[in-house]
């Protein structure tokens, strides 16, 4: 029985085979290069590009290389002008390079599975789109995989290359469909040590889910939630108002078994009276994503231009490209700008009128940043009279109610908030969550709610949490001095790694170049009950080096201190197999 194959990143052991290889094929075999008598050749972007090996045992087969964006340049730099190329200025371009396999092996799965492999990790970055140069007389290969030429042929040596692209999407959806029979095949025969999953997803959108499933999706097990730290989902660490609390468990029964008012009566005069807001200008959904697809499936389609920021929400990105399939550009917000969301960048990228929707989530989730009010209702209200705004203030709870735009949707036709109760009033559950829009635009949402979209538990609870701020106030007083702690005791742990505070309810850890992703370390923290969020799908701004964590009590907070020092201290001591050739520069 043959070895299987292993798919791995490449360390620096391998780098002199790798410079070998590719001078007998690119040198020797194809005439691409001049041959030298070192019998090596090295790559400019060897210091920034990853490296995907394929081996069988102790001998290497094959390896790919991919440049991601954060390098600032790529191999097509040295063919063709970012002018004859525009598309390798966008901002999560991947360029996949240098497939190569040993002769002896090119009949075999290695060429498919180093592709596979570079596509899978390069979704696991964030990454949106593939460009590569491929050997003319193999783009049929090419074809087969999703890619696409752009109509630009470049000659190195004695070689013709291809320029060739594709959406990440459309490439995953190919092998998810028309390669799953082989996918499937391999995947039983494949000893895939990516940090990257071997199957699809995520696309940034999973929402947590890793947590709930060591749990027990069937419920069969719920007794591990008194074991498992779900720092990977941003449900709040304190349970509802007592009030809350009493009306799910006092008539538990009756409340199982009764039908809600049909349209969330109670609920949005609660809100109206407690807000401050004509009831009409409210429409109530069962979590904001319901809001979500309920209204954007009403005012979109595929010809309809949507501006995002990035990062950003995943479910916004879900629904507007892959739900929907809209036209999605990207307002990048910066790093080096504390992700700030500039109103002049903002104000400027909005001022032609050419897009149908805006989405702002405000505070935002993951950079856990705020835009003050009156410097989004200034962008507003001096944007083009066609383009739609749609401000999410889920996270608002912890930056206050004067910071809120609600009252400003409820006069203004452009403008519609959404809130969600889940994450400040610890209703994730129950799933509660409303809208605020001028009343036409309310009235329209409301006739396309089916009846009782919101049920009676939700019903009942969120009138009872919103009857009880004071609670609520002292609750979220104490998660900011939770948040302080456990940033602290993060940052007291490595000073390499850079922590910092939201404004909400959780933290974000920063690991340095050229050490472990992210990915390694959220899949380090599990084995000791402890699940984190790695941000790297949402975005390549994050360059595979961020994870996100929920804040929870003292005692939680502790056991992921614990669980994030020893990780370290594992991935240290593997730092030789677990680190990538510029894997995270």
């Amino acid at each position: 029985m043959s070895r299987p194959l292993t798919l791995r990143s490449a360390d620096a052991g391998d780098m002199t085979w790798i410079h070998e290889l590719r001078h007998r094929v690119y040198a020797e075999e194809l005439g691409q290069h001049a041959p030298n008598s070192e019998g090596r050749l090295v790559d400019g972007l060897d210091g920034d590009n990853v490296y995907l090996v394929a081996a069988r045992g102790a001998d290497r087969v094959g390896f790919v290389s991919v440049t991601p964006p954060w390098a600032g340049r790529y191999g097509l730099d040295k063919y063709l002008t970012r002018a004859e190329l525009p598309l390798l200025d966008e901002a999560d371009v991947f360029e996949v390079r240098l497939l190569t396999v040993e002769p002896q092996a090119r009949t075999g799965a290695a060429g498919a599975l180093l592709m596979y492999a570079a596509l899978r990790w390069i979704a696991s970055r964030g990454g949106r789109r593939v460009v590569a140069m491929g050997r003319s007389d193999l783009v049929d290969m090419y074809r087969a995989a999703g890619l696409r030429p752009v109509g630009r042929t470049v000659r190195s040596g004695a070689v013709d290359f291809e320029v060739l692209t594709a959406e990440v999407t459309e490439l995953s959806r190919c092998a998810a469909g028309q390669h799953a029979a082989t996918l499937t095949r391999l995947a039983v025969c494949v000893d895939w040590r990516l940090d990257a999953p071997f199957a699809s997803g995520p696309d940034g959108c999973e929402h947590g889910g890793a947590s709930f499933t060591a749990i027990g999706a069937d419920f069969r097990t719920l007794e591990r939630r008194h074991e498992v730290i779900t720092a990977d989902v941003l449900d709040a660490w304190f349970p509802p108002a007592p009030g809350a609390h009493a009306v799910l468990t006092e008539d538990a029964g009756w409340v199982a078994r009764t039908s809600p008012p049909t349209g969330a009566e109670g609920l949005l005069a609660e809100l109206a009276a407690v807000r401050g807001l004509p009831a009409e200008t409210l429409t109530a959904g069962s979590g904001s994503s319901d809001l979500i697809f309920r209204a954007f499936g009403r005012w979109l389609t595929p010809s309809s231009r949507v501006l995002l920021m990035d990062p950003g929400y995943g479910e916004y990105a879900h629904v507007t490209e892959r739900v929907i399939g809209c036209r999605v550009d990207r307002l990048r917000l910066r790093r080096e700008d504390g992700w700030r969301i500039d109103p002049v960048r903002l104000a400027a990228v909005v001022a032609d009128g050419s897009y149908d929707l805006v989405v702002v989530v405000n505070p935002n989730n993951p950079t856990g940043r705020h835009a003050p009010a009156a410097e989004l209702a200034a962008v507003i209200a001096a944007a083009p009279a066609r383009t739609r705004w749609w401000i999410d203030e889920a996270y608002l709870g912890y930056v206050g109610p004067a910071e809120s735009l609600a009252s400003f949707a409820a006069r203004d036709p452009r403008v519609v908030v959404c809130t969600s109760m889940s994450k400040t009033y610890a209703l994730s559950g129950v799933r509660a969550a409303y809208l605020v829009a001028e009343p036409g635009t309310a009235a329209e949402l409301r006739r396309w709610t089916p009846p009782w979209a919101v049920s009676l538990p939700a019903q009942l609870a969120a009138v009872a949490a919103l009857r009880d701020p004071a609670y609520y106030a002292g609750r979220l007083q104490r998660t900011h001095e939770l948040r302080a702690r456990l940033a602290a005791h993060l940052a007291a742990v490595d000073a390499s790694v850079t922590v910092e505070e939201s404004v909400a309810n959780f933290v974000t850890l920063t690991l340095p170049p050229g050490g472990p992703s992210a990915a390694a370390l959220v899949a380090e923290c599990r084995p000791h009950g402890v699940y984190l969020r790695d941000l790297s799908p949402l975005s390549s701004a994050y360059e595979g080096r961020t994870v996100r964590v929920a804040v929870r009590d003292t005692g939680e907070n502790a056991r992921i201190v614990d669980a994030y020092r020893a990780a370290l201290d594992a991935l240290r001591t593997r730092v030789g197999t677990l680190s990538t050739i510029g894997a995270a520069r």
